[in-house]
């Protein structure tokens, strides 16, 4: 049970800190292009700015990154964005592989309990007989119980591991069009699409 028990601490405390940590105030505020835009419309944008930028989120830090080379080719600023957002994934998936391993382990705990338990019972019996039915009882009760246990904790973990797996595909999927409308913003707007030209 003691294994179970630490699994749920680290699940129910991965999934506050997740829970706070993903919110959209925090890594893509709505904002932060209008903001940019402001500044490069009154020529306000300095170095003191861009880092102020790179401080305030990881949108933050993408934009700053296609900033910091404005005055480069189009694809250039594209490449600095996409780097920029590929060390951004990581710090949004923290602890989740932890939170799927939790998931993942606690069943089998669980079924280990029962393992445990079932060889308590044969051993009960051995000794005693099979006419103490405390023993046989208590052996049945261990199981049932790590196992209960085991499959509480990886039902809600499975749940927000999903949870958070797809918030965080919806927050890259926003700062990617965050990053885009930047880009707009500092080399006019992109070529139509094939199919709209025709």
């Amino acid at each position: 049970m003691w294994p179970i028990i630490l699994c749920s601490v680290a699940a129910v405390a991965i999934i506050g800190e997740r829970f706070w940590s993903l919110q959209k105030r925090y890594i893509s505020p709505p904002t932060l292009v209008d903001q940019v835009q402001q500044w490069l419309q009154r020529k306000e944008l300095d170095q003191a700015r861009i880092k102020l930028l790179a401080d305030t989120s990881p949108l933050g830090r993408i934009l700053a990154a296609g900033l910091i080379n404005r005055d480069h080719d189009r694809e250039i600023v594209k490449e600095a964005i996409e780097d920029s957002g590929r060390h951004v994934v990581p710090e949004l998936e923290r602890y989740l592989t932890t939170l799927g391993t939790v998931a993942a382990i606690t069943p089998f705990l669980g079924l280990l309990g029962t393992v445990l338990g079932m060889i308590e019972m044969f051993s009960g019996i051995s000794v005693h007989g099979v006419g103490d039915p405390a023993v046989v009882a208590g052996g049945i009760a261990q199981a049932l119980i790590t196992t209960a246990a085991g499959i509480g904790v990886a039902i809600p973990s499975v749940i927000f591991y999903r949870y958070f797996r797809a918030k965080v595909a919806e927050l890259l999927m926003d700062m990617e069009q965050q990053a885009i409308k930047l880009v707009e913003i500092l080399h006019g707007q992109r070529e139509q699409d094939y199919a709209d030209q025709t």
